[in-house]
């Protein structure tokens, strides 16, 4: 802990899908936040509710002189900053892998060099790969399938790195498809829960990329925030790279069949070929988060997905 009186914490990419939410998060538990965004993929709507309650720093991450300033006084970082897409990925190696690796490794730097106490960076389950063990469990080999896995894999070692080097707490969240309100369904890069979304609640045609079987752990946005809250003080976790999902293994065919309940859509879904990168299948061990966390899921995601199509109704009007 640091010193007497308001704990400060600094979110990267704090006008992102989750990083707005951990935002929130932050607030609500008592820090003082500062939120660094080039909202690139962040985006006004998704922090303007906070009306100066977080001190807001716009910029690239990779902007040392920004970056210290961003850091003076800091006690925990939680780094969502990404450029968070395994197709873009593919489209862009050297450009994500600037911001994804290179930016990782700067504010790693920065932060020893400011006296952060623990950096909470966001990862990702891609970096499994297709090993056809289930659950995945920490401690199987990883096999990245795209930049966008491998560039979330090398973050996860230099952040496991610096602790064993320099002493500054580490802990990496894997995270495994989060989704809820705030997720942009227009993206071309959309992930798949608001795509199918925003497709049921205008009556389109949901794309399918492959046959739909292929399956994922699906995480509620808000058990990722309570994630990240608990890794910030977790004693036993620097140093690890830890799972965070909803325990739950459902194939897209499914899933999207529990939007249309919910929607009341009833259109056929159009098939495209699957992408290049992606997983078949997908669920998260979380014996290990919840030993060192104390992390269990909380959100359904029959009451998630109506919370999220709730939202995007909302957002019509």
């Amino acid at each position: 802990m640091s010193g007497v009186g308001v704990r400060q914490a600094l979110v990267t990419g704090g006008a992102g899908f989750i990083g707005s939410h951990l935002v929130d998060g932050l607030l609500a538990a008592g820090f003082r936040v500062r939120l660094l965004d080039d909202f690139s993929s962040g985006r006004e709507e998704n922090v303007a509710h906070l009306n100066g309650s977080a001190e807001l720093l716009r910029g690239d991450l990779r902007d040392r002189a920004l970056l210290a300033r961003a850091l003076a006084g800091v006690e925990v970082v939680f780094h969502q900053a990404a450029v968070p897409s395994v197709p873009r990925s593919v489209a862009e190696p050297e450009r994500t892998n600037d911001v994804n690796v290179t930016g990782t490794l700067g504010l790693l730097e920065a932060s020893r060099a400011a006296g952060v106490r623990r950096v909470v960076f966001a990862s990702s389950s891609s970096a499994y790969g297709d090993t056809a063990v289930l659950p995945k469990v920490e401690t199987l080999p990883p096999c990245p399938l795209s930049p966008y896995a491998l560039q979330k894999y090398a973050g996860e070692r230099y952040c496991q790195l610096y602790h064993r080097l320099y002493g500054l707490e580490t802990v990496a969240l894997r995270y495994f498809n989060v989704y809820g309100p705030r997720q942009n369904p227009k993206s071309e890069y959309a992930a798949v829960i608001p795509r199918f979304a925003t497709a049921c609640l205008a009556g389109e045609a949901p794309v399918v990329f492959g046959d739909g079987e292929q399956t994922r752990d699906f995480t509620f946005v808000a058990d990722a925030v309570a994630a990240n809250l608990l890794a910030a003080d977790a004693p036993g976790a620097a140093g690890e790279v830890l799972n965070v999902a909803g325990g739950r293994r459902v194939s897209l065919n499914a899933l999207l069949g529990e939007l249309q309940e919910l929607t009341g859509a009833s259109t056929p879904a159009r098939h495209e070929p699957a992408r290049r990168g992606d997983v078949r299948d997908s669920l998260a061990d979380l014996g290990r988060a919840r030993e060192l966390l104390g992390y269990a899921p909380r959100v359904d995601l029959r009451t998630g997905l109506a919370r999220t199509v709730s939202f995007l109704k909302a957002k019509e009007r």
